[in-house]
Formats: structure tokens, C-alpha cells, sequence
């Protein structure tokens, strides 16, 4: 969420900042605007009408022994009256009008970080660095195809149990998942991450805290009946654990790691990628999420990429960053990278990770703050947070960067000692 003093000391700057950014704000922006003034005329006349309220009493009260001011003290009390039956339509006036700007302000987006580059769209985000060979297979297959010849996949028998877009896994299939999820949090937690197991069912406030709701209710799957809807992704869960606490500065960073299934309906991206494990209703993910100083976010954004990274790198995966441009950029985030990995199938990369810095906005909606140690007041902390990785699409692009001529897979050497193999189909 923005922050409103930003809005009235700068309305200009906020407005061209967000006009970098794919989509039309300008309306929702006006209007939070003359709700804003109105509902400070609104605090003004209540503050007026409150402190009249209060000298009427003090003189009533002044008054009331005095035989002689009998009139005096029923004109106050009428003129009190009034004012009571005016504050009475007032405050549910100004209730409302705050509602609505709030409800208007939850649908306005992260402003960019100045250094995010500016653009219209993903074709102009900024290709940052690449790592490793491109593998140019002669003949090679697509990852279902190899997942299925393995024995892998059963995509029809998951239909039956569920719909279209789940999957099961089946032996050495469902082994490396399971391998995976294990190498990497060891990885992590190694890396001084402290591991969190979170509930896969948050409440409306948690999904609000991180700007899933309003904006991406219908991707997201819920439970209607008990106000709990099914995680997106564990960044939901692991942020909202600090919701409305305030932090010692001297605690910062906090850095979490955290396996979970996540789901998500994909609303508007039927056609795409219908096949494989690439856009699945359920899938798997070890995701990254810090809290840090404003001071030290920038920092540690950077080595939150590079955590990531080391993964890839560690499974020879060749890769590529790219800094997402304004244009391109989650609703949420001030800046990201998208993480590709190469799919020979596909001759191209495709997004295995995003890693976003948020700056205030998730704190503000969640109301997490931190208070350096002999210093007055408090600020809001920065969140950051990204995919280390997405299970599904790690398993993608093993199968066919590491697929062989004679249908074997090898196993990359990382996860040798997990699977106690060099070899899938031999």
C-alpha cells in the first residue's frame, strides 16, 4: 500500500510514477484524492463541532447555579443538541468516505524504484547477465514426453481425482520431486535462511497483508464457508507471521525459507502451456522471504538474487537474469528479476524464479514496523522475497537439459547423494 502523506506532499510525482506502469490509473488516483480532501474537511468540522461541544459543557457547567442565566444555559443545550444530531450524520458520512478510500488505495500498485527500467511491456525488460551453455539437442523431447516415457507422470489418473492441470508423480518421478524440495532447503538453510513449515490456509487479512486480495481474488482458490483461502505461495504465509508487530531493527534481516505446495487457478492463462509441468493448478515451490532495514533492502535484494542463482548453478542449468521493466512488473513490486532457465525443447528460457523487493508496500498493508534501539518512533520494514525455486519447473528443465540419446536422463551431480543414482531409465 502507498503511503498517503506521499500522495498529498507530492500528488504529481506519484501520479508520473505510476503512469510508467501497464494500465490507466490516473482515475483511481484522482479519486482517492477528493475523497481524501473531503474526508479532511469532514476531520476538520468534527474537530470543530468537538471542541464547541466541550466549552458548551464547561460553561453549562459554569452556569448551571447561576438563577439568573436559566436562558443562557438552555440555548447552550439546544445549540448542543444540534450539535450532537450533526456529528450523529457526520461520523457515518466519514466512515464511509474512509471505506471507500481504502478500498480505493488497496487497488493502486507499488510505484516503481527509480532505478527500475522503464517500459511498456516484457519486451522491454533488460536482459542483466547469463550463465552456461545453451544445450542444442538434435531430436530432443519436451519434458512430458520424457517425463511420461519414464513412467513419471500419470496426468490422465489425476484428472480423475481432481481436473485437468494436476499431476502425479510416480517413482524416480515423485524421488527427484522429493529430492529436490530436501537439496534445496538444505542449501538455504546453509545459507542462513531459517527454515519455516507455514499453514497452506491463510486468512482474508494475510492474502490482503501481501496484496493478493483484492486485486487477484479470482486466480486465488478459497474456502468460503471459513474465510481461508488455499496459499498462492509461502511468501503469503511467512510475511503475515509478523502482521501488526513491531520488530527491533537490530533483529534485521530476518530471512526465511520455506517448502510448500501452492495453488493458484491461472485465471486467463487457459491455452497456455496446457502440457507439462510449466502452469499447474497445484505445484511445489521453495521460496525465499526477508525483512530488512529501508537502508539495507537494496543489499539484500541482490542477495536474494544471487541465492536463488546459486541454485541453478549449482544443478548446471544454464540461465538468464532479466530486470523486469515497469510495464512488466508485479502489482506489488517496487523492483524485480525474473530468473529463465533454458528449455532446449522450447529453444528458449523460461521464468523459474521471481525476486521482487517490495520496499513498504506489503509492511504498510500488514502493519509490520521496526524501532531502532535508542531512536524515537518507528518505520516500516522492507520485504523481499523470491522462488529458490519453482519444484515443477526445476524438474522441467533437469529432464531436458539433462536428457540423453538413448532416453536416459542423467542425474545431475548435486543430487546424486539424495537419489543414490547417476542415471533416470537405465
Amino acid at each position: 500500500m502507498l503511503d498517503l502523506k506521499l500522495l498529498r506532499a507530492n500528488p504529481e510525482g506519484v501520479r508520473q510514477k505510476l503512469a510508467r506502469r501497464a494500465g490507466d490509473f490516473a482515475p483511481l488516483l484522482a479519486a482517492a484524492q477528493e475523497l481524501d480532501a473531503h474526508i479532511r474537511t469532514l476531520e476538520q468540522r468534527r474537530s470543530q463541532l468537538q471542541a464547541e461541544s466541550n466549552d458548551i459543557g464547561k460553561q453549562v457547567g459554569q452556569l448551571r447555579q447561576d438563577p439568573t442565566a436559566a436562558d443562557t444555559v438552555e440555548t447552550l443545550r439546544q445549540r448542543a443538541q444540534t450539535i450532537r444530531q450533526e456529528l450523529a450524520e457526520l461520523e457515518p458520512t466519514e466512515k464511509a468516505q474512509r471505506e471507500q478510500l481504502e478500498e480505493i488505495w488497496r487497488s493502486l500498485p507499488n510505484l516503481p524504484d527509480d532505478s527500475t527500467p522503464i517500459g511498456q511491456s516484457e519486451a522491454d525488460n533488460v536482459e542483466v547477465r547469463r550463465w552456461g551453455d545453451e544445450k542444442k539437442l538434435v531430436g530432443g523431447r519436451p519434458h512430458w514426453e520424457l517425463g511420461e516415457a519414464l513412467g513419471w507422470f500419470d496426468f490422465e489418473r489425476a484428472v480423475k481425482v481432481a481436473r485437468t492441470r494436476f499431476t502425479v508423480l510416480r517413482g524416480q518421478g515423485a524421488a527427484l520431486e522429493r529430492a529436490l524440495i530436501q537439496w534445496m532447503l538444505d542449501i538455504h538453510t546453509g545459507g542462513g535462511y531459517t527454515e519455516i513449515l507455514p499453514p497452506l490456509l491463510v486468512n482474508s487479512a494475510a492474502m490482503t497483508g501481501t496484496g493478493q486480495l483484492p486485486k487477484f481474488a479470482e486466480d486465488l482458490f478459497r474456502c468460503a464457508e471459513d474465510d481461508l483461502w488455499l496459499i498462492p505461495t509461502a511468501e503469503v504465509p511467512v510475511t503475515n507471521l509478523y502482521r501488526d508487530e513491531i520488530l527491533a531493527a537490530e533483529n534485521l534481516p530476518i530471512a526465511h525459507c520455506a517448502f510448500t505446495p501452492c495453488f493458484r487457478r491461472e485465471a486467463g492463462s487457459y491455452g497456455r502451456d496446457t502440457r507439462g509441468l510449466i502452469r499447474l493448478h497445484q505445484f511445489h515451490k521453495v521460496e525465499l522471504v526477508k525483512l530488512t532495514t529501508p537502508e539495507t533492502s537494496a543489499a539484500a535484494h541482490q542477495a536474494l538474487v544471487a541465492d536463488a542463482e546459486a541454485i541453478l548453478q549449482l544443478l548446471a542449468l544454464p540461465y538468464r537474469v532479466v530486470e523486469l521493466c515497469t510495464g512488466d512488473l508485479g502489482f506489488g513490486a517496487a523492483k524485480c528479476y525474473d530468473l529463465e532457465v533454458w528449455l532446449p525443447s522450447a529453444n528458449q528460457y523460461r521464468e523459474i524464479s521471481s525476486c521482487s523487493n517490495f520496499g513498504d508496500f506489503q509492511a504498510r498493508r500488514a502493519n509490520i514496523r521496526c524501532k531502532a534501539k535508542g531512536k524515537k518512533g518507528t518505520e516500516f520494514v522492507h520485504t523481499l522475497n523470491g522462488s529458490a525455486l519453482a519444484i515443477g519447473r526445476t524438474m522441467a528443465a533437469i529432464l531436458e537439459n539433462y536428457q540423453q540419446t538413448d532416453g536416459t536422463v542423467a542425474v545431475p551431480a548435486a543430487l546424486q547423494p539424495y537419489l543414490r543414482c547417476e542415471r533416470f531409465g537405465s
